[in-house]
């Protein structure tokens, strides 16, 4: 089995609506278990683009990478999490795909 890892980049806005100061912010990481659509993933990407991204004067959150990855694959979040608390309390989210 494997699952689509999704990254996302969030950036906050510290200036106005006039003078905007983004600044980079983390993001997130997004996970499409049981995925097998392998000759489609730009387009299950695209299809779930709605449902991650936001753009908003003064906070923003969009996609820079995504990969199929083995089902057991953990994001660096949540090593970090197993390796430092011994479990993972936050894992990364999951999305449905109709």
């Amino acid at each position: 089995m494997a699952k689509l890892l999704i990254t996302t980049q969030v950036y906050e806005n510290y200036g106005s609506l006039h003078q905007p100061r983004w600044k980079p912010k983390g993001g997130s990481d997004y996970v499409i278990k049981n995925f097998r659509l392998f000759d489609s993933v730009r387009d299950v990407v695209e299809q779930v683009r709605g449902d991650i991204e936001a753009d908003h004067p003064y906070y923003s959150e969009h996609v820079i990478s995504w990969s199929v990855v083995e089902d057991d694959y953990l994001t660096q979040d949540e090593r970090n999490q197993l390796e430092f608390d011994g479990r993972i309390a936050y894992p990364a989210k999951e999305l449905d795909i109709a």
